[in-house]
C-alpha cells in the first residue's frame, strides 16, 4: 500500500484505557506496519489518549513500547488537544490522514478529525454513533451494521474481533498439564481494593476444595507486581480486613516468577507475560469482575464466573460520563456512591425476583441472555462462590455449552488485517 502513494500520511489513532491499549491498539499498530512497511516516511502513526476511569495512568508507557509507534500523548493532555488542537508536544500534522478510533468517546473522533481535515474510522464493538459525520465504520459484527440507519449502513465495514488478534505463543507444558484456575481481579484501584483481598480468599477455599488445581493472576500491564501485592496489606488497603485473613506476601525467586504467598501458605502464581492469552486459554475457568475482562475472556473462548462483590459498595466508582465524575469528586464522592451502588443493589434483586435480571457481563449483553454465571452480592463472597465453582469444574458437559456458547458472541478472527486493508480506499 505505501508504495502506491507519492505523499505520506499521518495516522492518528484514539484511545484510552488499558483494555483497548492493550487489545485493540497493539494489534493495529503491528499490522499498520506490516501493511506498510517499516518506513516511517509513508506513514507516520500517533497515539493520542484520552482519560478514562479504568485507567493506571501507565497507558502512555505502554504504547511507547508497542514497536511501529511513532509518537504518543499521555491522557493528561487530552484535553487542550481536544478543545484547540494543541499537542504538549506542539506536533506537526500531515496534509492528509486518518483517525482511527480504538476505545475512548466516540465524538472525540469527530471533533478532531473535521478539525485536521482527516478521515474517520470507528471501530465499532457495540454500537456505531454520529454516522453522518463518520467516514468509515470497522463493525464487529453484522449486528452492529444493522443498528446504523439504512443511509449510513454503506458505511460498516464487517472486520471481526479486535480480541482476537492478540498474538499467540505456545504456552509451557503445565499450562496444558495443570488444572489452572485464573483469577482477574482488575487492573484500577477501585478494583484491586475488593479484588485482591477477593481472589486470596477464593484462593484459600478452593484449595481446600480442590488441592490438585494451580491458581494464577494474569498481571495487568499497567501494574507490577508489587504494585498488586500491596493490596494484599490491610496496612495499605483497609478492605482486605473485610475478608477473612486475605493477606499474601510477595513472593520473588532470583530465577523463577514472582507469585502471592497466602497467610494460610498457599500459592498464587503471578503471570507477567503481558499478554497471557495462551496460558488464559488453557484455564479451566476464570473469575473475573466486570468489564473488559469479560469481553476478552468471551473472546478467547474461556468459561467464567463474573463477580460483582459488595464487601465495600461505596468503592464501586467505575463509571464513565457524569456519574464517573461525581463519584471522584472529594466530599460528596463517597456519599454519591454509596446511595447510588444501594439503589442499583436493591433494584438488582428486585428485577432478579421479578425473571427480569439485569445483565452485566458483556457476552451476557451479546447473547440477550445469561451464558456465563453472574453472581452478585452474598453469592459473590468467597464461600458460596467457591462452592459453586467447585460444581462448575465437576461439570464438563456445562463448561463445553459455555466455550460453544462464548464462541457464537464473538466476531471473527482478521479484524487487525482487515480493518487496515480497508484504510486505502479512504486515501484519495
Amino acid at each position: 500500500m505505501a508504495n502506491q502513494r507519492s505523499e505520506p500520511i499521518d495516522i492518528l489513532i484514539l484511545s484510552n484505557g488499558p483494555g483497548e491499549v492493550a487489545n485493540w491498539v497493539r494489534p493495529v499498530v503491528r499490522e499498520l506496519r506490516q501493511q506498510w512497511g517499516r518506513d516511517r516516511t509513508p506513514l507516520r502513526i500517533s497515539v493520542i489518549l484520552s482519560p478514562c476511569t479504568n485507567a493506571m495512568g501507565t497507558e502512555a508507557e505502554v504504547v511507547r513500547g508497542f514497536e511501529g509507534c511513532d509518537r504518543v500523548q499521555a491522557a493528561d493532555h487530552f484535553w487542550p488537544f481536544l478543545l484547540w488542537g494543541k499537542t504538549v508536544e506542539d506536533w506537526d500534522w500531515r496534509p492528509q490522514g486518518i483517525v482511527i478510533f480504538l476505545g475512548g468517546d466516540q465524538v472525540f473522533p469527530v471533533v478532531i478529525g473535521k478539525r485536521l481535515g482527516y478521515k474517520i474510522v470507528i471501530y465499532a464493538e457495540w454500537a456505531a454513533r454520529w454516522p453522518r459525520w463518520v467516514d468509515r465504520f470497522a463493525v464487529m459484527t453484522e449486528a452492529v451494521a444493522q443498528k446504523l440507519p439504512p443511509q449510513h449502513r454503506h458505511k460498516a465495514q464487517i472486520v471481526g474481533d479486535l480480541l482476537r488478534d492478540v498474538e499467540r505463543t505456545s504456552p509451557p507444558a503445565e499450562a496444558t498439564e495443570t488444572e489452572w484456575i485464573g483469577i482477574l481481579p482488575g487492573s484500577k484501584p477501585m478494583k484491586l481494593m475488593q479484588g485482591v483481598p477477593g481472589a486470596i480468599a477464593i484462593a484459600n477455599r478452593l484449595k481446600q476444595l480442590r488441592p490438585q488445581s494451580r491458581i494464577a493472576i494474569p498481571v495487568a500491564p499497567t501494574l507490577d507486581p508489587a504494585t498488586l501485592a500491596r493490596y494484599a496489606d490491610p496496612e495499605f488497603n483497609a478492605i482486605a480486613a473485610r475478608f477473612d485473613n486475605a493477606t499474601a506476601t510477595l513472593i520473588t525467586p532470583p530465577d523463577a516468577p514472582p507469585y502471592l504467598q497466602t497467610a494460610q501458605g498457599n500459592r498464587i502464581d503471578l503471570w507477567t507475560d503481558y499478554p497471557a492469552h495462551d496460558r488464559l486459554r488453557h484455564c479451566q475457568i476464570c473469575i473475573t469482575t466486570i468489564g473488559a475482562n469479560t469481553a476478552e475472556l468471551a473472546a478467547l473462548g474461556v468459561p467464567m464466573c463474573v463477580m460483582i462483590p459488595t464487601q465495600q459498595i461505596d468503592a464501586m466508582r467505575a463509571w464513565d460520563g457524569v456519574p464517573g465524575l461525581i463519584a471522584n469528586l472529594p466530599g460528596i464522592g463517597t456519599a454519591f456512591v454509596t446511595a447510588f451502588n444501594s439503589v442499583m443493589y436493591w433494584y438488582y434483586q428486585r428485577r432478579e425476583k421479578q425473571g427480569k435480571k439485569i445483565l452485566y457481563a458483556w457476552p451476557n449483553l451479546w447473547a440477550g441472555r445469561e451464558i456465563v454465571p453472574e453472581l452478585v452480592g452474598e453469592r459473590a463472597d468467597p464461600e458460596p462462590l467457591t462452592t459453586y465453582l467447585d460444581d462448575l469444574l465437576n461439570d464438563p458437559t456445562r463448561l463445553a455449552q459455555m466455550r460453544t456458547d462464548l464462541e457464537g458472541v464473538r466476531g471473527q478472527s482478521g479484524a487487525a488485517r482487515a480493518l487496515v486493508a480497508g484504510l486505502a480506499s479512504l486515501i484519495v
